[in-house]
Parts: structure tokens; sequence; C-alpha cells
């Protein structure tokens, strides 16, 4: 029998193997890396994308919310605006019914009394005055209270005032306004 000896060329098969495993193993760690590095950059870039993106639409945010600020203050002016014409309106409509109260006020005074300060806020009128005698301040009320424009007279003092006379009373009185039903009945066609 021949002796021949395989162990030489096993050993050689290992190593080329073992070169060969390496390689392949080399080669796969290498492509791992390529795949990480392109799925970094991917990853970066889409990253910077997002950024970029988010920055415009932060830009955009604050120029609108410029916008909203400036309609909001035209609104606020647009009211002011509203109110004002409305308040002129009132007014100008109003303008005759102050003649008739002011006339209306003159009507309804009896001889010996006096007004000092005629004061109107909304739909009551304080009126301070001087009476030669608690029967004109009483007769003031009756005239007030069956005049069409006026109201519900409150006398609220009575104080002596010995400057016009033994009885003369200086008073303070409020008075309701009311308007008469045929005005109303005007402006309702």
């Amino acid at each position: 029998m021949a002796n021949i000896n395989l162990l030489p060329w096993r050993e050689e098969r290992r190593e080329e193997l073992k070169k060969e495993f390496l390689t392949v193993l080399g080669g796969i760690v290498v492509f791992a890396l390529l795949i990480v590095f392109l799925w970094h950059s991917k990853l970066e870039s889409s990253i910077q994308n997002q950024q970029a993106r988010n920055g415009y639409l932060k830009k955009n945010i604050a120029e609108l919310s410029l916008q909203v600020a400036e309609i909001q203050e035209l609104k606020k002016k647009r009211e002011q605006l509203i109110e004002r014409m409305r308040i002129i309106q009132e007014l100008q409509g109003n303008r005759p019914e102050i003649v008739h109260i002011i006339d209306e006020l003159v009507r309804t005074i009896p001889d010996g009394v006096y007004y000092k300060n005629i004061d109107r806020k909304d739909k009551v009128i304080t009126i301070n005055g001087t009476a030669e005698s608690n029967n004109r301040v009483s007769s003031l009320m009756r005239r007030l209270d069956n005049s069409e424009w006026f109201g519900d007279p409150n006398l609220i003092s009575v104080k002596t005032n010995p400057q016009y006379g033994e009885q003369a009373n200086d008073f303070l009185m409020k008075v309701k306004l009311e308007k008469p039903v045929s005005i109303n009945t005007e402006k309702s066609d």
C-alpha cells in the first residue's frame, strides 16, 4: 500500500476556505457598513428636510399671527366706529325729543318755582330748584305727573331757604322720562 499524505492538502484547503470565509465576512461587513451609511445619510437628509419645512411653517405662522393681530385691531376700530355712528344717529334722532322735553319743562313749571339745575342721566331727570312754598312744589309734581313726557315724580329733599321768603324752600326731585304714545306710534310706522 502506498502511503499518501493528505494532511498538507487538507491544510491548504482549510487555509483557502478560511481566506474565502474572511473575504466573504469582510464583504458582508463592508456591505453592512455601506447600508448603515446610506441609511444614516437618508435619515439625516429627512431630518434636514423636516427642519426646513418646520422653519418655513414657523415663518408663515409668524406672518399670519401678525395679520390676525392686524385684523383684530381693524375689527376693534370698526366696532368703535359703528358705536360712534350709532351714538350720532341716536343723537340726531333725539334732537327733537330734547326740544320737546325742555319745552315741556317750561310748560309744567308753576308760578313761584325756579329751576337752579337740571340734570339728565338716561331716562331720569334730576331737578334742583327753589319754590316760594310747599304748595308750589306739590303743584309742580302734579303737573309733571300729568305731562305726556314725564312720569313718576319723586321728591327727594326739601329744605327751607329764608333768602327768597319766609316759606321758600329748596327742593331736589327726580322725574322719569316717558315718550308720548303719539310719538311712539309715529316711529314704528
